[in-house]
């Protein structure tokens, strides 16, 4: 079950919104709590057993590592919950990565068994791992009561895309949550939001990006230049608003109910340098590296030798992370290189330059990043790295391509308005303006009222009619 699915919207969420403002507030954790094991279960009930187990470990592991006094035995327990859960997470994510490349070396072992990925265990294993390094850091107290640890690992708001939510940012919020009129219409409106983007935007991304370039297909290796670049563009767009939406929804759901979640994306493609946008792209998770391993291994406060293993370490898993498949340890390689870059030869040139040009620097470098991050198969890979470079020896551009480009030309233009921040400054301009009282303050209190409805409807239509795309009408 995703979040941008009927069932979700008018069964799931419905019935989780309902029944958690209709008991009583005592009884509202344990409402939450119960909604989440029903949505990690909804895809194999088998898999709610791994969350609670993994969380029964992180759960015992930091109360005997509070009562712990000697230092070793706190470390032997911070080793233990890493063997374990990453075990888990390494068996689960990788044994197909890893005894596919063992296959291809050896011809050993024959068959490969699947292994089917549980739904969020890269989001919760990481932040079961982060609260037990922080209680072990003296950075929170540990939970002493398991359900509430288990409420804090489960919650589905933010299972599916993140963002990864640190215990230390919700721990008395558990237990203390306020929730006013206002929370709610936010939560509602930033969810709408979210929604939309993700099925009404991203998901039109994704048909032009599928529909230029077919992966798996003879036909990728016969487009266009142009059609190279649009179907890159699309799928550059959709990879984003795809991710943010995700990330907006949980923020929405959270803030409904009383959580308040930390932002993950920050307008990513306005970044002036890749640096810049790794403070902006998947926050929790640049985050999350820094602060558990980055920093542990010595951050930048060391000789450069150092610094560049510390950064190469981080870029590796920052890379695996993302997926079992050479292309994502690629895709972490390929940034590495330019941080590094950044780091010792472009900063200064970068920051005596106008700041356009940091910007088109910055979309064009993350523009071929997409490129090895989205092809596994590296043929097609180099087809396409070469097709958008000229050097296929295809056509420039097609009618096909023209076509599609003319269909979805809307489409793109309020996707690129999508990626900026335009919209929440309209959205704080209007909010000004409405302080004035008046009759714009009437007009700018209903449409406020009206969006997250009108959002709705059209997400609703747009996935109901799965691949309905609304800007398809403004064509010329």
């Amino acid at each position: 079950m995703v979040f941008s699915s009927l069932i979700f919207l008018f069964v799931f969420l419905a019935a989780n919104l309902a029944v958690y403002f209709l008991v009583p507030e005592q009884y509202r954790n344990p409402v939450l709590l119960g909604f989440s094991l029903v949505f990690y279960a909804w895809g194999g009930a088998g898999y709610v057993l791994l969350l609670v187990g993994e969380s029964f470990v992180s759960w015992f592991l930091a109360l005997r590592m509070q009562s712990a006094l000697e230092g070793g035995q706190r470390k032997a327990l911070m080793v233990a919950e890493c063997v374990v859960l990453l075990g888990l997470l390494a068996y689960f994510k990788y044994t197909g990565f890893f005894l596919g490349n063992l296959q291809a070396i050896t011809g050993i072992p024959e068959v490969i068994p699947d292994v089917v990925l549980p739904i969020g265990i890269s989001f919760y294993t990481f932040q079961l791992i982060s609260y037990v390094a922080d209680v072990y850091a003296g950075r929170v107290e540990a939970q002493p009561r398991f359900w509430k640890l288990l409420l804090y690992s489960s919650l589905f708001h933010q299972c599916i895309a993140g963002p990864i939510i640190r215990y230390e940012t919700v721990a008395d919020q558990i237990d203390h949550r306020t929730i006013t009129q206002e929370d709610v219409y936010c939560g509602m409106r930033r969810f709408c939001i979210g929604l939309a983007k993700k099925s009404v935007l991203a998901n039109s991304c994704a048909s032009a990006a599928d529909t230029l370039l077919p992966i798996g297909t003879a036909a990728i290796g016969t487009q266009t230049t142009t059609g190279y670049w649009l179907g890159m563009l699309f799928y550059m767009l959709e990879i984003y608003l795809d991710f943010s939406a995700y990330s907006d929804m949980a923020i929405g759901m959270g803030r409904m109910v009383g959580f308040r979640y930390l932002e993950n994306f920050n307008y990513p493609y306005m970044a002036r340098s890749i640096q810049d946008f790794w403070r902006r792209w998947h926050i929790s998770l640049s985050s999350f590296f820094r602060d558990y391993v980055y920093i542990p291994l010595g951050g930048s406060r060391c000789s450069t030798a150092k610094y560049v293993r510390n950064m190469a370490v981080v870029w590796l898993l920052t890379g695996f992370w993302h997926g079992a498949s050479w292309n994502y340890i690629l895709w972490g390689a390929y940034f590495l290189v330019f941080l590094l870059l950044e780091k010792f030869v472009l900063k200064p040139i970068l920051e005596s330059l106008p700041g356009v040009v940091g910007h088109l620097y910055a979309l064009v470098v993350v523009y071929f990043g997409w490129i090895l991050f989205h092809f596994e198969n590296a043929g097609e890979m180099g087809t396409v790295l070469l097709g958008v470079l000229g050097l296929s020896g295809n056509a420039f551009t097609s009618l096909e391509v023209s076509t599609v480009f003319l269909q979805n030309l809307f489409l793109l233009v309020f996707c690129c308005i999508a990626c900026t921040n335009l919209g929440a400054r309209i959205h704080e301009w209007a909010a000004g303006f409405a302080k004035q009282g008046g009759t714009l303050s009437t007009v700018v209190g209903f449409v406020e009222a009206a969006l997250p409805l009108v959002l709705l409807v059209l997400s609703v239509i747009s996935l109901a009619g799965a691949s309905y795309n609304p800007f398809i009408y403004f064509r010329f």
